[in-house]
Protein backbone atom coordinates (compact mmCIF):
# COMPACT_ATOMS: atom_id res chain seq x y z
CA UNK A 1 0.00 0.00 0.00
CA UNK A 2 2.46 2.68 1.11
CA UNK A 3 4.12 1.74 -2.66
CA UNK A 4 0.75 2.49 -4.13
CA UNK A 5 0.36 5.55 -2.27
CA UNK A 6 3.62 6.76 -3.18
CA UNK A 7 2.83 6.31 -7.35
CA UNK A 8 -0.47 7.52 -6.73
CA UNK A 9 1.19 11.18 -5.32
CA UNK A 10 3.93 11.22 -7.95
CA UNK A 11 1.38 11.19 -10.66
CA UNK A 12 -0.56 14.29 -8.65
CA UNK A 13 2.82 16.17 -8.53
CA UNK A 14 3.30 15.35 -12.29
CA UNK A 15 -0.28 16.36 -13.49
CA UNK A 16 0.05 19.76 -11.52
CA UNK A 17 3.06 20.59 -13.54
CA UNK A 18 1.88 20.37 -17.07
CA UNK A 19 -1.58 20.75 -16.64
CA UNK A 20 -2.27 24.53 -17.12
CA UNK A 21 -0.28 24.55 -20.37
CA UNK A 22 -2.04 21.42 -21.74
CA UNK A 23 -5.23 23.24 -20.63
CA UNK A 24 -4.86 26.11 -22.97
CA UNK A 25 -3.38 24.03 -25.54
CA UNK A 26 -6.50 21.79 -25.73
CA UNK A 27 -8.31 24.83 -25.76
CA UNK A 28 -7.13 26.73 -28.76
CA UNK A 29 -6.62 23.48 -30.96
CA UNK A 30 -10.03 22.06 -30.11
CA UNK A 31 -11.76 25.52 -31.07
CA UNK A 32 -9.79 25.51 -33.94
CA UNK A 33 -10.10 22.10 -35.32
CA UNK A 34 -14.04 22.49 -34.70
CA UNK A 35 -14.40 25.70 -36.58
CA UNK A 36 -12.30 24.13 -39.52
CA UNK A 37 -13.93 20.80 -39.44
CA UNK A 38 -17.68 22.31 -38.88
CA UNK A 39 -18.05 21.68 -42.81
CA UNK A 40 -17.20 18.07 -42.72
CA UNK A 41 -19.15 17.42 -39.34
CA UNK A 42 -21.97 18.63 -41.61
CA UNK A 43 -21.58 16.29 -44.48
CA UNK A 44 -21.06 13.47 -42.22
CA UNK A 45 -24.26 14.11 -40.38
CA UNK A 46 -26.08 13.91 -43.46
CA UNK A 47 -24.64 10.47 -44.21
CA UNK A 48 -25.29 9.25 -41.23
CA UNK A 49 -29.35 10.30 -42.01
CA UNK A 50 -29.16 8.72 -45.37
CA UNK A 51 -27.99 5.40 -44.18
CA UNK A 52 -29.75 4.73 -41.20
CA UNK A 53 -31.61 8.18 -39.93
CA UNK A 54 -31.42 9.74 -36.50
CA UNK A 55 -29.45 10.02 -34.15
CA UNK A 56 -26.32 11.50 -35.56
CA UNK A 57 -24.78 11.34 -32.17
CA UNK A 58 -24.10 8.95 -29.91
CA UNK A 59 -23.22 10.14 -26.47
CA UNK A 60 -21.51 7.58 -23.55
CA UNK A 61 -20.83 7.83 -20.00
CA UNK A 62 -17.24 7.03 -19.37
CA UNK A 63 -15.16 7.61 -16.24
CA UNK A 64 -12.86 10.50 -16.13
CA UNK A 65 -10.99 12.19 -13.89
CA UNK A 66 -10.69 11.69 -10.27
CA UNK A 67 -13.49 8.26 -11.11
CA UNK A 68 -16.42 11.07 -11.99
CA UNK A 69 -18.59 9.82 -14.91
CA UNK A 70 -19.12 12.19 -17.84
CA UNK A 71 -20.93 12.15 -21.47
CA UNK A 72 -18.11 11.04 -24.34
CA UNK A 73 -19.63 12.33 -27.74
CA UNK A 74 -19.34 10.33 -31.21
CA UNK A 75 -21.06 9.88 -34.20
CA UNK A 76 -22.86 6.89 -34.57
CA UNK A 77 -21.80 4.18 -36.56
CA UNK A 78 -23.91 1.23 -34.86
CA UNK A 79 -27.31 0.23 -35.04
CA UNK A 80 -29.97 1.98 -32.40
CA UNK A 81 -29.79 0.25 -28.83
CA UNK A 82 -27.36 -2.04 -30.39
CA UNK A 83 -25.16 -1.00 -27.26
CA UNK A 84 -27.55 -3.30 -25.19
CA UNK A 85 -25.89 -6.23 -26.82
CA UNK A 86 -22.83 -5.46 -25.63
CA UNK A 87 -20.32 -2.85 -24.86
CA UNK A 88 -17.22 -4.51 -27.19
CA UNK A 89 -17.40 -4.54 -30.93
CA UNK A 90 -15.83 -7.21 -33.14
CA UNK A 91 -14.24 -6.77 -36.14
CA UNK A 92 -14.93 -3.90 -39.19
CA UNK A 93 -18.10 -6.09 -39.98
CA UNK A 94 -19.39 -6.48 -36.59
CA UNK A 95 -23.38 -6.70 -37.94
CA UNK A 96 -24.30 -4.24 -35.51
CA UNK A 97 -21.67 -1.36 -37.34
CA UNK A 98 -24.27 0.19 -40.62
CA UNK A 99 -22.33 0.82 -43.51
CA UNK A 100 -21.61 4.48 -43.25
CA UNK A 101 -20.21 3.70 -39.68
CA UNK A 102 -17.69 1.19 -41.14
CA UNK A 103 -15.83 3.81 -42.72
CA UNK A 104 -16.33 6.55 -40.04
CA UNK A 105 -14.74 3.64 -37.22
CA UNK A 106 -11.96 2.50 -40.17
CA UNK A 107 -10.56 6.14 -40.19
CA UNK A 108 -11.51 6.75 -36.72
CA UNK A 109 -13.77 10.05 -37.72
CA UNK A 110 -16.34 8.66 -35.46
CA UNK A 111 -14.21 10.40 -32.75
CA UNK A 112 -14.23 13.79 -33.75
CA UNK A 113 -17.29 14.70 -31.90
CA UNK A 114 -14.80 14.52 -29.04
CA UNK A 115 -13.42 17.97 -29.54
CA UNK A 116 -16.57 19.03 -27.84
CA UNK A 117 -15.55 17.13 -25.05
CA UNK A 118 -12.24 18.55 -24.98
CA UNK A 119 -13.45 22.08 -25.43
CA UNK A 120 -15.76 22.02 -22.63
CA UNK A 121 -12.92 20.38 -20.74
CA UNK A 122 -13.83 17.11 -19.59
CA UNK A 123 -11.23 15.58 -21.77
CA UNK A 124 -7.92 16.36 -23.44
CA UNK A 125 -6.14 16.02 -26.88
CA UNK A 126 -4.36 13.70 -25.21
CA UNK A 127 -4.60 11.29 -22.71
CA UNK A 128 -5.66 7.90 -21.90
CA UNK A 129 -8.86 6.79 -23.77
CA UNK A 130 -12.10 6.66 -21.19
CA UNK A 131 -13.37 3.83 -20.20
CA UNK A 132 -16.67 2.44 -19.42
CA UNK A 133 -17.94 2.06 -15.73
CA UNK A 134 -17.89 -1.54 -15.74
CA UNK A 135 -14.32 -2.23 -17.00
CA UNK A 136 -13.02 0.86 -14.58
CA UNK A 137 -14.83 -1.04 -11.58
CA UNK A 138 -11.83 -3.74 -11.97
CA UNK A 139 -9.00 -1.82 -11.75
CA UNK A 140 -6.74 -2.55 -8.94
CA UNK A 141 -5.74 0.51 -6.91
CA UNK A 142 -2.19 0.64 -9.01
CA UNK A 143 -4.07 1.12 -12.14
CA UNK A 144 -6.49 3.57 -10.64
CA UNK A 145 -3.98 5.79 -10.91
CA UNK A 146 -4.27 6.76 -14.27
CA UNK A 147 -8.36 8.65 -13.23
CA UNK A 148 -5.64 11.51 -11.90
CA UNK A 149 -5.09 12.65 -15.65
CA UNK A 150 -7.30 14.04 -17.71
CA UNK A 151 -8.92 11.41 -20.36
CA UNK A 152 -8.06 11.79 -24.31
CA UNK A 153 -8.91 11.04 -27.54
CA UNK A 154 -5.35 9.81 -28.19
CA UNK A 155 -2.79 8.06 -26.45
CA UNK A 156 0.26 5.51 -26.55
CA UNK A 157 -2.70 2.86 -26.05
CA UNK A 158 -5.00 3.94 -29.39
CA UNK A 159 -1.98 3.67 -31.18
CA UNK A 160 -0.32 0.07 -29.73
CA UNK A 161 -3.89 -0.93 -30.57
CA UNK A 162 -5.48 0.33 -33.35
CA UNK A 163 -6.83 -2.25 -35.04
CA UNK A 164 -8.08 -3.44 -31.59
CA UNK A 165 -11.85 -4.50 -32.86
CA UNK A 166 -9.87 -6.88 -35.74
CA UNK A 167 -7.76 -8.18 -32.57
CA UNK A 168 -10.59 -9.23 -30.29
CA UNK A 169 -12.80 -11.06 -33.58
CA UNK A 170 -9.95 -13.36 -33.42
CA UNK A 171 -10.64 -14.43 -29.83
CA UNK A 172 -13.08 -16.27 -28.67
CA UNK A 173 -14.34 -14.70 -26.03
CA UNK A 174 -14.00 -11.58 -26.57
CA UNK A 175 -14.42 -9.73 -23.24
CA UNK A 176 -12.42 -11.97 -21.01
CA UNK A 177 -9.26 -11.53 -23.85
CA UNK A 178 -10.12 -7.54 -23.15
CA UNK A 179 -10.01 -7.81 -19.57
CA UNK A 180 -7.66 -10.40 -18.95
CA UNK A 181 -4.93 -9.09 -21.96
CA UNK A 182 -5.84 -6.05 -23.54
CA UNK A 183 -6.96 -3.69 -20.80
CA UNK A 184 -3.96 -4.13 -18.47
CA UNK A 185 -1.64 -3.97 -21.38
CA UNK A 186 -2.96 -0.37 -21.97
CA UNK A 187 -3.03 0.75 -18.39
CA UNK A 188 0.50 0.52 -18.54
CA UNK A 189 0.67 2.52 -21.50
CA UNK A 190 -0.91 5.23 -19.88
CA UNK A 191 1.15 5.10 -17.13
CA UNK A 192 3.73 5.43 -19.42
CA UNK A 193 2.47 8.83 -21.00
CA UNK A 194 1.84 10.15 -16.98
CA UNK A 195 6.00 10.21 -16.40
CA UNK A 196 6.20 11.54 -20.09
CA UNK A 197 3.35 13.97 -19.93
CA UNK A 198 4.29 17.15 -22.04
CA UNK A 199 3.83 19.79 -24.20
CA UNK A 200 6.59 17.53 -27.18
CA UNK A 201 5.25 14.22 -25.87
CA UNK A 202 1.85 15.29 -26.99
CA UNK A 203 2.51 16.78 -30.12
CA UNK A 204 4.49 13.63 -31.06
CA UNK A 205 0.96 11.50 -30.43
CA UNK A 206 -0.97 13.88 -32.36
CA UNK A 207 1.44 13.80 -35.02
CA UNK A 208 1.68 9.72 -35.21
CA UNK A 209 -2.10 9.54 -34.52
CA UNK A 210 -2.76 11.47 -37.97
CA UNK A 211 -0.03 9.48 -39.59
CA UNK A 212 -1.26 6.37 -38.07
CA UNK A 213 -4.87 7.10 -39.55
CA UNK A 214 -4.36 8.18 -43.16
CA UNK A 215 -0.90 6.57 -43.92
Amino acid sequence: MPEIAGVITEIIIEVAAVSKPKRIFDFIFSLIGIIILLPFFLLISIFIIADSGFPVFYFQKRVGRDNVDFSLFKFRTMRKDSDKKGLLTVGGRDPRITKVGYYLRKYKLDELPQLLNVLSGSMSLVGPRPEVRKYVDLYNAEQKAVLQVQPGITDYASLEYFSENELLALSKDPEKTYIDQIMPAKLELNRKYIREAGLMTDLRIIFRTIKKIFF
